[in-house]
């Protein structure tokens, strides 16, 4: 299991939005619920001592603002857009460097999809949106949702534009493990009895990070979020806009966030949902995210008490005891795993995993209720399910490369949270403290990039973004993947950052039901009218 804006498993790395549709709930928008409100914890964070100061870290500094001459072909290249058998949607496909560095040693191609704005009015250009992950097909997500989930007149007045980052989707996908190899993966126990387990474990990630670097190696080195961002230029030249407009969710408020740090004088209108702080390390950035979690599941709980299906308790069970339930209930699964109704089983991974896709939204609640209770009695078909929505696994068996691509930026982003069993087993008390029911499982998933098979590349760091147009950061005050902290210190950081804050559950803010945040970032994207300072919805 590992959490998206992070996944490999759920747990370890950027979330993110582990990026799904936002629309789809489950299936591809990345949504948390209930993180760390401010003065809503009774006691100093566990991740309090971990925390290294933000000021210290270094600042990303901006791009040059000339061109290189050898990028010059790239950035003057035209894209042809052709039907994409998405009714309304035209394809393309945009070359890249594959190294920036190096521009003549290869290119990437990368998938791009637009929907042509629908009004009549003044046209204000392009608006490109991501999703998440790292990993989530951005392209996917425009086609299903943006494209015409998005407020009619952000539609009418701007083209929707979307590309799948390298590595990603349809953008020369990172490929590792075939589907049965990450059937076995995914099952895989994460929170270790005896040294065997451990040893199995371990194994499990090393056999994942070696078949990335056998299939993968061209591109391994080069899906790094400042890469990405350095493509989304080329794809705002190729657009024939002077200005980025951008809205990206949870990962992608990295990756905007990125993109404005190297080219600031062409930000447009840019809104980060559901931020990301830069300045932390890897292990910071998990440890956070388990306490999101456990914040996420005592608003699950308290609110399944309340009602007359819950399985974890009934009048009288407090929110300890219906947690004592669950853990109880993941613990009979670790020796007896439940039948599902097909060739799989349902052990203690995959259920903690469902568990975990469910508090990404609070809308997954009754769903989350109905396949606990259904798994408490035998039958873990509906908790596999949510399972498998989190991983993208279809119902023929196949992974999108979600998975393989979070991995493979993640690692190059930040260097790995642990290096080894032994250092994890030193910070697991510290995890179980943020999260009882999840934190031993998601300190485990946490090693993910210990073994993988290039060095990162990245460090933690500041970005200021001196001299960009105003960007609005939006946070959630009970969001588990991205803690609401992460919003108010992204938004400290940048030099022109306007904070939007949502005080509810839930991870993202923008189209999940708060009039008030959508006219907020309706007014600013269509109008340039930022928020005004301390500006709060509900």
């Amino acid at each position: 299991m590992q959490t998206r804006t992070s996944p490999s498993r759920p747990g370890g790395g950027r979330p993110a939005a582990r990026s799904r549709l936002a629309a789809a709930a489950l299936v591809t928008a990345a949504l948390l619920v209930a993180a760390c409100s401010p003065g809503g914890s009774a006691g100093p964070s566990p991740a309090a001592s971990t925390r290294t100061d933000a000021a210290a870290a270094p600042v990303l500094a901006p791009l040059p603002r000339a061109t290189p001459a050898a990028l010059a072909p790239y950035y003057t290249q035209r894209l042809t857009w052709r039907d994409c058998g998405v009714p309304g949607f035209q394809c393309a496909t945009m070359k890249a460097p594959l190294d920036y560095d190096r521009p003549g040693a290869g290119d990437v191609r990368l998938a791009v999809t637009r929907k042509a704005a629908t009004g009549s009015g003044k046209p204000l250009g392009s608006l490109l949106v991501n999703p998440g992950g790292p990993g989530g097909s951005a392209v996917g997500y425009l086609q299903q949702y943006a494209g015409v989930g998005y407020p009619a007149e952000v539609r009418a007045r701007y083209d929707m534009v979307a590309m799948d980052p390298r590595g990603v989707a349809r953008s020369e996908p990172v490929e590792c493990l075939d589907d049965g190899l990450m059937d076995t993966y995914t099952g895989t126990d994460v929170t270790p009895d005896d040294q065997a387990e451990q040893d199995a474990a371990v194994a499990a990630d090393k056999k994942f990070a070696q078949a990335c670097g056998a299939h993968s190696a061209r591109l391994l080195r080069h899906v790094s979020t400042v890469e990405v961002a350095r493509d989304m230029d080329i794809l705002r030249a190729a657009l024939g806009d002077p200005k980025l407009n951008y809205v990206g969710a949870s990962y992608g408020t990295f990756l905007g966030a990125t993109y404005a740090g190297l080219f600031p004088g062409r930000v447009g209108r840019m809104v980060l949902d559901g931020a990301l702080d830069p300045s932390l390390d890897s292990r910071t950035v998990n440890l956070e995210q388990a306490e999101g979690f456990e914040t996420a599941f005592q608003a699950f709980t308290a609110d399944c008490l309340r009602r007359a299906d819950c399985p974890l308790g009934g009048r009288g069970t407090t929110p300890g005891q219906a947690a004592g339930h669950l853990e109880a209930f993941f613990h009979r699964l670790d020796g007896h795993p439940v039948p599902t109704g097909g060739d799989r089983e349902l052990g203690e991974a995959l259920a903690t995993t469902g568990v975990i896709a469910a508090m990404y939204d609070e809308g997954a609640w009754g769903r989350l209720r109905a396949a606990l209770a259904a798994a408490m009695k035998g039958d873990g078909a509906a908790l596999l399910a949510l399972s498998d929505s989190y991983y993208e696994r279809d119902a023929n068996g196949h992974y999108s490369n979600l998975m393989m691509a979070n991995n493979a930026v993640n690692c190059l982003d930040l260097p790995p949270a642990f290096t080894g069993p032994r250092q994890l087993r030193q910070a697991q008390p510290a995890f179980e403290k943020a999260s009882p029911v999840f934190g031993e499982a998601l300190a485990w998933t946490s090693l993910n990039c210990a073994y993988w098979p290039v060095r990162a590349t990245g460090e933690p760091h500041r970005i200021t973004a001196q001299g960009a147009a105003p960007i609005v950061v939006v946070g959630t005050t009970r969001d588990p993947a991205t803690p609401y902290r992460w919003a108010q210190s992204l938004a400290r950081q940048l030099s022109s950052g306007h904070l939007l804050t949502y005080a509810g559950d839930g991870h993202t803010a923008y189209l999940r039901g708060s009039t008030c945040v959508d006219s907020t970032i309706d007014t600013y994207l269509l109008h340039g009218t930022p928020p005004p300072a301390g500006k709060r919805c509900s």
